[in-house]
């Protein structure tokens, strides 16, 4: 076999998996769902962990080694050109304001958060989950409505500023996912099942 093929065929393949990928960028939209979310929680963002390849820690030969550092290349010309063509834009005046609206919101959202009353559901919209007190209920589904109907416009907005209306049920689907990944502990969120957990 010649070895000269595999990082040829292993090419192929990401270009295959790249093509596929900028269709929608769902790592970029992850990563645009992360900053806007700490932003608006006002959390520092997470390392990126590294996409480069790792050699094993084994006795290997010289021309499994040349693979080894060959591949890496590949991959990371691949990854590399793939996130310069997947990013996701966000810089509009309708995304600018939500964001901000949503951000307003926050501080008086979080001691629901905390108090358990409000919870993150599957679909990534807020719903009234605990016991509120009377005198707070309204002030409560108020603030659960406002936010909701903000996160459905900034899914919206986003679509649209890409050019790419389609991707409103991807952009909203990333971002389900990410709130519960951003979520403080203690939060209570909802699984795809129905039931729910505290982080």
């Amino acid at each position: 076999m010649n070895i000269y093929k595999i990082p040829f065929v292993s090419a192929l393949f990401l270009t295959a998996c790249v093509t596929i990928n900028i269709y929608f960028p769902a790592a970029a939209a992850e990563q645009v769902a992360d900053e806007i979310i700490q932003d608006i929680q006002k959390t520092e963002p997470q390392a990126n962990p590294s996409q480069s390849l790792v050699i094993p820690d084994s006795d290997i030969s010289t021309w499994q080694l040349s693979v080894y550092r060959q591949l890496d290349q590949v991959i990371s010309v691949f990854i590399s050109s793939a996130h310069a063509q997947a990013n996701l834009s966000v810089d509009s005046a309708d995304i600018r304001r939500l964001t901000a609206s949503m951000r307003s919101r926050f501080s008086e959202l979080k001691p629901f958060y905390q108090q358990g009353a409000i919870g993150i559901k599957s679909d990534g919209l807020l719903t009234l989950k605990g016991k509120v007190p009377l005198k707070d209920r309204n002030k409560v589904n108020k603030l659960i409505a406002s936010e909701n109907a903000d996160r459905i416009k900034l899914y919206q907005a986003i679509a649209k500023e890409n050019g790419h209306p389609e991707w409103f049920a991807q952009i909203k689907t990333t971002f389900a996912a990410r709130w519960v990944k951003n979520a403080q502990s203690g939060w209570w969120y909802q699984l795809s099942n129905g039931s729910w957990k505290q982080k």
